[in-house]
């Protein structure tokens, strides 16, 4: 027996090629009509499903924030049976398919979510610093002697290399396909934060990334955590709280 995925709503789809134009030319540079030509619709029909570009931003960046949430909330429940290792190794698999598939949203984040109004703008960071927060705590609950700030810094520098695709310019480029390109942000991930672990433990701290030849600083000569790592980190894009506005 085949499932059969949904197909998109017009809502759907709207939000969709508005994403993937805002991104590519900017929120000001893309006007209703283009929007609803690409759908293929009127572009006043599209004020029928929103009242505006302002409401589609809206909608993209707080919904994708409270998916991230609901969706690393999820995989958190339905992996806690096999310890916090692999809660984080499934948190790291949403985040790539995330990082891989809706990379218009990355670059959209970054560059437009001061456009936002406050209210919406507030939604986000809520959102995102909730998302933080949720791999902060499989993170020290793995690494144990990780301080709060550091395993929080972590996060921040994970989001920062996973949400780096919008920089790929194309996987005929030299760079592997979707799956190769995932397995190796995956390795990545995985061998970021297993660097948290002490010395002794490295070989146990990420039993699910293959991850080899990572050699994680010694407890004795770790290093201060990153300033400002208390609550704020930095700009790393859709999922992390960057501490503006």
């Amino acid at each position: 027996m085949t499932t059969r995925t949904a197909a998109p709503t017009r809502r759907e789809q709207i939000l969709r090629h508005a994403a993937r134009l805002f991104a590519e030319r900017g929120f000001h540079g893309v006007g209703v009509d283009e929007i609803g030509a690409a759908v293929g619709i009127s572009g006043p029909g599209l004020y029928r499903h929103f009242a505006g570009k302002d409401a589609m931003l809206a909608e993209l960046l707080v919904g994708i924030s409270r998916r991230l949430l609901d969706g690393g909330r999820r995989r958190a429940a339905s992996a806690a049976d096999g310890g916090p290792a692999a809660v984080l190794a499934s948190l790291i698999e949403g985040h790539i398919d995330f990082a891989l598939d809706d990379r218009p949203l990355i670059t959209l984040h970054d560059r437009e979510l001061d456009r936002l109004r406050d209210t919406d703008r507030r939604l986000v960071r809520q959102l995102q610093r909730q998302y933080v927060e949720l791999w902060v705590g499989v993170v020290r609950e793995l690494y144990g002697r990780v301080p709060e700030a550091e395993a929080r810094a972590a996060v921040h520098a994970v989001f920062g290399l996973l949400n780096s695709t919008p920089h790929f310019s194309s996987y005929r480029d030299g760079l592997p396909d979707r799956a190769g390109t995932a397995e190796l942000l995956r390795r990545l991930a995985h061998g970021a934060f297993a660097s948290l672990a002490p010395w002794p433990a490295r070989a146990d701290a990420a039993p699910s990334s293959g991850v080899s030849g990572v050699h994680p600083v010694d407890p004795g000569e770790r290093q201060a955590p990153v300033a400002g790592a208390g609550g704020t980190g930095p700009a790393e894009g859709v999922g992390g709280e960057a501490g503006r506005g």
